[in-house]
């Protein structure tokens, strides 16, 4: 059996809005942890709201429904919902699930592009 990650989620200010940080494992005992971060972060009305998720590890069906609930409540609000540098399991779980469409991603040719 695989030792789980622990979560770490940062919030940082970014250019645009802040720029969320998940690192480790997104599953059931630790999705709120996210939810509030998101939860936090839109309540300040950015102007983007980016999720950062090179570092992410594994993630569950509570971790996506946490994703979800973020792009809903920004959709919601007008605020835009981005990924960035999404790892290759991450990309298949959101083809396969049809939630990859919900997300804008950086450009091609920017900086954040750059790191995606």
């Amino acid at each position: 059996m695989s030792q789980l990650t622990p979560l770490r989620v940062d919030v940082e200010d970014g250019v645009d809005g802040p720029v969320v940080t998940v690192r480790g494992d997104l599953d059931f005992p630790c999705a709120d942890v996210l939810r509030i971060a998101l939860a936090s972060a839109l309540d300040k009305t950015p102007a983007r709201l980016t999720l950062d998720v090179e570092r992410l590890t594994f993630i569950d069906s509570t971790g996506l429904a946490a994703l979800v609930h973020a792009w809903r409540r920004g959709h919601e609000a007008g605020i835009p919902v981005t990924l960035r540098a999404v790892p290759p399991f991450l990309a298949s779980i959101l083809e396969i699930t049809g939630i990859g469409e919900l997300f804008t991603r950086p450009a091609a040719g920017t900086r954040e592009a750059a790191t995606a």
